[in-house]
C-alpha cells in the first residue's frame, strides 16, 4: 500500500485500510475521502464528520438505554413529593429542617422531571443524586431534633442514590458503555476477578451491619434515644458518646459514621463485574472511603481509652465492621491500578482511562465464579477469593486484643497501660488488613509494634513486674508469629512479586 501521488497510486481509507481503489473517492463504510492524506489529517477530518452527528446520536442512545427505566425518575419524583411535605405530616419543631426538608423535596422531583428528556438527562439525575448526598447531611448538620426528619432525610437520600445512579445507568456513561469494546472479566495474570459480586457481597453486608450500629449510637447523640445498649463497660458507651472528645465535632460523629456506611453500601453496588477496568475512579473513590478513612476512625476509637477514660462496645463494634471490609478491598485496588498502568504505557491518556475506563489485551472469561442456583457452598467460598487467614495472623490478633485488655486485667494505669491499648490495636489492625493476600507484606509492620511492645513498660511509667514480663513474652511470640507469610491461594500478575 502506497500514500504517493503517482501513477498506480492505491488511495484507501485510513479509518478502514481493507477499502482502496486506484482513483480517488469516498469510503463506501464511513463516507471518508481517500488518501492519499497524512493520518492527522485524515483523522482530524473524521472527527469533523462524527462531531456532526454525535449529539444527536448520544441523544437517541440515551433515549433508548433509559426509556425502560423511566419508572426510577417517577418514584423519585414521588419520593420528593413525600419529603415536602414530611415537615407538615410530622410536624417538624424545627424551622431549618422544615425549610430544608420542602427545598430538597422540590429539587428531587424538579431534577427527576426534567431527566425525562434525554437531553437533560446527565444534569438531571447528577442533580438528584447530589440533593440525596446532601440529606445524608442535612440532619447531621442541623442537629435535627425530630427523629422523623432523620429517618425521612437519610432513607429518601439513600434512595434518591440509588434510583438516579445505581439502579438504571450512570449518567454520561451510556454512550461510552455502548461503544467499548469487550475484554476480559478475569484480570490477565489473575486467578480470579476481584469485581463480582461474590467479592463485593461481604463489603455490602459488612455496610450494613456498619450502618445499622452507627444508627444506634448517633440516635442517643442526637437525642432521639434516652438510653443506649451497652453490655460490658457500664456507662462506657455514654460516657464515650457525651465526651467533650465527641463534642469537639461540630456534628454527631456517630451520625458522620453512619454516613460514611451508607456511602460505602451505595459504592459498593455501584458498576458491573469489570469495574475494575470500566469504573477505575469508582474504584478509587470506594478505596479512600474504606481503607484511609476507615484507618482514621479505627485510630479514633482505639484512642477512646487514651482520651476519654472509658471503652464503648459499639464503638469497637463499628471499628471492628470497618476494619474486616479493609482486606475485602484492596484487591480490586491492585488490579485496577495495574489496568491503568497497562493503558498508559501503550499512549492512552491517563484521566481519560481514569474516569471513563477502557478494555485491554489478555485475561480472560470468569468461568470460575458459580452463577445463580449453584449449591449455597460453593455459592460462599468465592466471597473469600484473596484473603486468607494463615494461623499466625490470627494469633496476631488475638495477642493484640489480649494488649488491649492487658492493662485492665493487670489492674495497671499510667503511660504503660496506655502504650499497651494503642498498640495492641495497632497490632490488630495490622493483623486483619494483611489478610488480603496483595498486601500480605505489610504485616512486616508487627515487627516494630513487637519490639516496641518489649520495650515500652521499661520505658515509661506506671508498669508493673507482672506487665512487664506479659510484654517481653507477647513481643517475642508476635515477632516469631510476624515470619511466615502464611498461606497465598491466588495469583495477581505483576504483583505477585511484592506477595513477601
Amino acid at each position: 500500500m502506497t500514500m504517493q501521488h503517482s501513477p498506480g497510486t492505491t488511495y484507501t481509507c485510513l479509518m478502514h485500510p481493507e477499502v482502496e481503489q486506484p482513483t480517488p473517492g469516498k469510503c463506501p463504510k464511513c463516507g471518508m475521502d481517500l488518501g492519499p492524506r497524512k493520518p492527522e489529517e485524515h483523522e482530524q477530518k473524521k472527527r469533523s464528520q462524527d462531531g456532526e452527528m454525535a449529539e444527536g446520536d448520544h441523544l437517541e442512545m440515551t433515549r433508548q438505554m433509559r426509556e425502560k427505566w423511566l419508572w426510577t425518575n417517577c418514584t423519585v419524583i414521588s419520593l420528593g413529593v413525600w419529603l415536602a411535605i414530611s415537615p407538615f405530616t410530622f410536624d417538624y419543631t424545627s424551622a431549618l429542617m422544615t425549610w430544608n426538608d420542602v427545598i430538597s423535596g422540590v429539587l428531587l422531583a424538579f431534577f427527576a422531571a426534567l431527566a425525562l428528556w434525554p437531553r437533560f438527562d446527565f444534569v438531571g439525575r447528577w442533580s438528584v443524586s447530589f440533593v440525596g448526598i446532601w440529606l445524608q447531611f442535612a440532619p447531621l448538620v442541623f442537629w435535627a431534633p425530630d427523629a422523623a426528619a432523620y429517618v425521612n432525610d437519610t432513607l429518601i437520600g439513600a434512595l434518591a442514590v440509588g434510583l438516579s445512579i445505581l439502579v438504571p445507568m450512570m449518567p454520561g456513561m451510556a454512550h461510552h458503555m455502548e461503544m467499548m469494546k469487550p475484554g476480559p472479566e478475569i484480570p490477565p495474570g489473575w486467578t480470579y476477578n476481584p469485581s463480582t459480586w461474590h467479592q463485593r457481597a461481604p463489603m455490602i453486608g459488612l455496610a450494613l451491619l456498619g450502618w445499622f450500629i452507627s444508627r444506634h449510637l448517633a440516635a442517643y447523640q442526637l437525642g432521639y434515644s434516652r438510653t443506649i445498649w451497652e453490655p460490658f463497660f457500664g456507662k462506657g458507651t455514654e460516657n464515650v458518646l457525651t465526651s467533650e472528645v465527641s463534642r469537639m465535632w461540630p456534628i454527631s460523629d456517630a451520625g458522620l459514621g453512619a454516613l460514611a456506611y451508607t456511602i460505602e453500601f451505595l459504592m459498593a453496588w455501584m458498576g458491573g463485574k469489570t469495574r475494575w477496568r470500566t469504573m477505575p475512579w469508582m474504584v478509587t473513590f470506594f478505596f479512600i472511603l474504606v481503607v484511609p478513612l476507615g484507618l482514621t476512625h479505627i485510630i479514633l476509637v482505639i484512642l477512646q481509652p487514651v482520651a476519654v477514660g472509658y471503652w464503648c462496645t459499639l464503638c469497637l463494634a463499628a471499628a471492628f465492621v470497618m476494619l474486616v471490609m479493609i482486606p475485602f478491598t484492596i484487591d480490586e485496588v491492585v488490579a485496577m491500578g495495574q489496568f491503568v498502568a497497562w493503558s498508559v504505557r501503550r499512549g492512552k491518556p491517563f484521566w481519560r482511562t481514569f474516569w471513563v475506563g477502557g478494555t485491554m489485551e489478555g485475561g480472560a472469561a470468569d468461568d470460575r465464579t458459580p452463577t445463580y442456583g449453584a449449591p449455597a457452598g460453593e455459592m460462599v467460598a468465592p466471597m473469600a477469593w484473596g484473603v486468607t487467614a494463615p494461623w499466625p495472623l490470627v494469633v496476631s490478633t488475638l495477642l493484640g486484643a489480649w494488649m488491649m485488655l492487658a492493662p485492665w486485667a493487670l489492674d495497671v494505669e499510667g503511660a504503660a497501660a496506655r502504650s499497651n491499648q494503642v498498640a495492641g490495636a495497632l497490632v490488630v489492625t495490622v493483623s486483619i488488613t494483611v489478610m488480603a493476600e496483595v498486601v500480605r507484606a505489610g504485616r512486616f509492620l508487627n515487627i516494630l509494634l513487637g519490639v516496641w511492645l518489649i520495650v515500652a513498660p521499661w520505658l515509661l511509667s506506671g508498669a508493673s513486674p507482672m506487665l512487664r514480663w506479659n510484654n517481653v513474652i507477647l513481643g517475642i511470640v508476635l515477632l516469631a508469629l510476624t515470619l511466615p507469610r502464611g498461606t497465598i491461594r491466588e495469583k495477581y500478575a505483576g504483583w505477585d512479586r511484592y506477595v513477601l
